[in-house]
């Protein structure tokens, strides 16, 4: 049997976003249910369980902030977590905070209509359970939507075809096997180093060389741990202070202030240290190209000092800016192409020619494999949402006001989408951030706007168009200053055939995003339609 549940708040998502808006929400006495269509919490960590799966940020910083008891109760055992860990960690916090009953796993949302009259959602998921729910709050991820390129013959293939963002339960077994794996980005960059390690032979399949920083991942001793606990408060304070909330102070200095020698000499201690707080050695790697090129051949003489054959280390450099693309974290990930057991196959501008029954083609040679890797990596920021039939005022749908790229207000709300909330949606700092203080950021403003509009009596939030169109185009002028805007990378949507060239995360960095919502918030909801009726 089927049900029709009324709530104040659906919540779809039940990664680290959806579990602390719903156990925000809870607090404070609104009725509220998180929906997923997987069968465990955890998100993006839920799915991606490929060989090597880790965040790259330090996990004392990966973690919730909101609950001091949480903070000093939990133990890592790695300076980077590992996926199995973050996973374990997302479930501690639906147990702690006793979550369970208020989140239905195996459901996924299928549509989202706006009921202007009753100024509620009215939200159908595949097992055809419905909600009517006066707000609906998108955490449904920014690299969650997996993209699978259509590559040609792929359907022909005759061994096993995996993708790392929809990995498999099980332990997958590649003992003697023959691996092809298709992507240099930061999930297969992970992948390769581990998957090396047991094939009998690893094919990867490169379009566009990336820039890989060694992490130097490590166990994590108590001692340390006890040390950055009995300081947090201050910690995350400063992490605050931060572009995009890491807890690395960026260098107030331009890099072309400096010798070559003195620049270098930095850039190996910001190396040394691990991590991607590589590129805080100085602050002008993101404007300056001259500054940039200081950083990229840096990166390229690591190249080459680490791969022994010349060719195969030409084939690894990148050339574009560093930065523009996700920066990677690897252990070893370049020495993994010394191994015996590995080749390096460039790929042309088309990428793959084909795919057929016993292996891929690239430039007419076939390369035969007994297992395929797609690390083709997501539909980033808008792929979730545009997988769902969103439709708001006038049946206006989500994916036709967005054709020409995502437009919203402080990426939090949409035109045309009353009380439809995103958390890290598109024009937020989102990616270019550490995710957990963000998505902290964003849960507790959008908590605190629902409390506002409760207490006055507030049935209908809308962003509007005058905001919209301003915040669209700060943020548009912000990234344009910026050598992030300069290639394609999935920041773009340039990963995904059709998808409009738009960089889609605020570039404007933490501190004054923050401001700029505290703002808002302080003035009444700026920029947002309140209408106790649901006349426009």
């Amino acid at each position: 049997m089927h049900s029709e549940t009324r709530l104040d708040a659906l919540i779809v998502g039940a990664g680290f976003a959806g579990l602390y808006m719903l156990h925000k929400l809870r607090g404070m006495g609104f009725s509220a249910r998180v929906v997923d269509a997987a069968s465990g919490v955890g998100g993006t960590w839920y799915w991606n369980r490929y060989p090597g799966a880790r965040c790259d940020v330090e996990s004392m910083y990966y973690s919730y902030a909101f609950d001091e008891d949480l903070e000093q109760e939990w133990e890592w055992t790695e300076r980077y977590p590992s996926q199995p860990e973050i996973l374990r960690y997302a479930n501690h916090v639906a147990d702690r905070f006793d979550l369970w009953p208020d989140i239905q796993l195996e459901t996924r949302v299928v549509s989202a209509a706006y009921d202007e009259a009753a100024a509620s959602w009215r939200v159908t998921t595949g097992t055809g359970d419905v909600f009517d729910a006066r707000f609906c709050i998108m955490a449904t991820g920014c690299l969650s939507a997996a993209n699978t390129p259509e590559f040609d013959g792929l359907d022909e293939f005759g061994g096993r075809v995996f993708h790392t963002g929809r990995w498999p339960h099980e332990r997958v077994d590649f003992a003697g096997r023959r691996i092809g794996v298709i992507g240099t980005g930061s999930s297969a960059v992970q992948a390769i180093q581990e998957i090396a390690r047991e094939a009998a032979h690893l094919t990867v399949f490169q379009r566009t060389a990336a820039y890989v920083v060694e992490a130097f991942n490590r166990p994590l001793p108590a001692a340390e741990q006890r040390e950055i606990k009995a300081n947090y408060p201050a910690i995350r304070a400063a992490a605050r202070k931060t572009f995009g909330g890491f807890n690395r102070m960026t260098n107030e200095q331009s890099a072309l202030s400096v010798s070559e020698e003195e620049c270098r000499r930095r850039l190996e201690e910001g190396w040394q240290a691990g991590g991607i707080g590589f590129l805080t050695a100085y602050n002008d790697f993101g404007f300056s190209e001259a500054a940039n090129m200081r950083a990229q051949e840096f990166v390229r003489d690591k190249i080459r000092e680490t791969v022994k054959d010349p060719e195969t280390a030409e084939k690894l450099l990148p050339h574009h800016v560093i930065g523009c693309k996700r920066l990677s974290l690897g252990t070893g990930y370049y020495a993994t192409y010394n191994r015996a057991n590995v080749s390096l196959v460039q790929l042309g501008e088309g990428g793959v020619d084909r795919i057929t029954a016993e292996g891929v083609v690239s430039e007419g040679a076939e390369y035969r494999l007994d297992d395929l890797v797609l690390a083709t990596g997501f539909d980033a920021m808008t792929g979730a949402l545009a997988r769902i039939d969103i439709r708001g005022r006038g049946g206006l749908t989500l994916r036709k006001a967005w054709e020409a790229g995502p437009r919203n207000y402080l990426g939090l709300m949409v035109n045309g989408f009353p009380n439809l909330f995103t958390i890290t949606g598109p024009g937020s700092p989102s990616v270019l951030s550490n995710m957990m203080p963000t998505i902290e950021h964003h849960v507790e403003w959008i908590a605190d706007c629902l409390g506002y509009l409760r207490d006055r009596k507030i049935r209908e939030m809308e962003a509007r168009l005058e905001a919209q169109d301003g915040w669209v185009e700060h943020a548009n002028a912000v990234a344009s200053k910026t050598l992030r805007y300069s290639c394609s990378s999935w920041y773009l949507g340039a990963n995904v055939p059709g998808k409009p060239r738009v960089f889609m995360p605020y570039i404007g960095g933490m501190p004054s995003y923050r401001e700029k919502c505290a703002a808002v918030a302080m003035a009444g909801y700026e920029g947002f339609r309140l209408a106790t009726a649901t006349a426009v």
